[in-house]
């Protein structure tokens, strides 16, 4: 019996129709004529571009431009009422958007005298510290007899010890006679809060949330004015 040889891969690719055939007679060929490529790429990275919404086509850089001119943008005033059991309100969310450009603010609440209170203003300064430029604190405080007047001193006197090492000025006052509560910002900004830093329910248990971030402890109702002065 006889068998038929079979033809190899090499004579079976020279058909009459493949034999001048460069893919055919290459197959392991992974590249066009170089020309060719980078026309390829060309035509493939318009498209891509093409198919982009305005919002993909934007690069990091015109990204960061946009949030840089967004926060430039100056807040307006606000006038509004905190709720009696209300939570989300700090002091970074309330002044936050008023200390760009800040150097210096000044408080004046004649009731930052007890421990709890001055623990507010360390809470505060925190703030300050974290989201402001601010370079000097003045503040300007009450006390009900010398004894009150004398451990508030030596409280407020470590606290200013303490911003002293991170170079901010903290200076205070007493005057008994203070009664308005106020903060004034050196960009003309002052807010108003009825019941000054001292707005929040104490917890029923320091271990409950919103003990120590105030952005979760429940509020006092108190209101809040937030104006421009020349």
């Amino acid at each position: 019996m006889h068998y038929r040889k079979s033809r190899s891969t090499t004579e079976g690719n020279n058909c009459p129709e493949s034999r001048n055939s460069p893919a055919t007679q290459h197959p392991s060929r992974r590249t066009l004529d170089p020309l060719e490529e980078e026309a390829g790429k060309i035509r493939y990275q318009n498209n891509f571009e093409n198919s982009q919404t305005p919002k993909e086509k934007r690069n990091g850089k015109q990204v960061n431009q946009e949030l840089e001119t967004s926060n430039k943008i100056e807040p307006g005033e606000k006038h509004f009422t905190i709720f009696y059991g209300d939570t989300g309100h700090s002091y970074e969310s309330i002044l936050g958007p008023y200390l760009p450009e800040a150097k210096s603010i000044e408080i004046e609440d004649p009731y930052i005298r007890a421990p709890h209170q001055i623990q507010n203003l360390v809470r505060f300064c925190e703030a300050i510290v974290k989201i402001s430029n601010i370079k000097r604190i003045d503040l300007k405080t009450g006390y009900d007899d010398d004894y009150q007047k004398m451990e508030a001193e030596q409280k407020l006197g470590e606290l200013k010890q303490s911003l002293l090492e991170i170079d901010i000025i903290f200076d205070f006052d007493f005057n008994p006679n203070i009664h308005d509560r106020e903060m004034r910002l050196d960009n003309g900004w002052v807010i108003k809060i009825g019941r000054g830093l001292d707005f929040y329910q104490k917890p029923q248990s320091w271990h409950e949330i919103g003990s120590n971030d105030l952005s979760l402890r429940k509020c006092l109702e108190t209101k809040v004015d937030i104006y421009k002065v020349d």
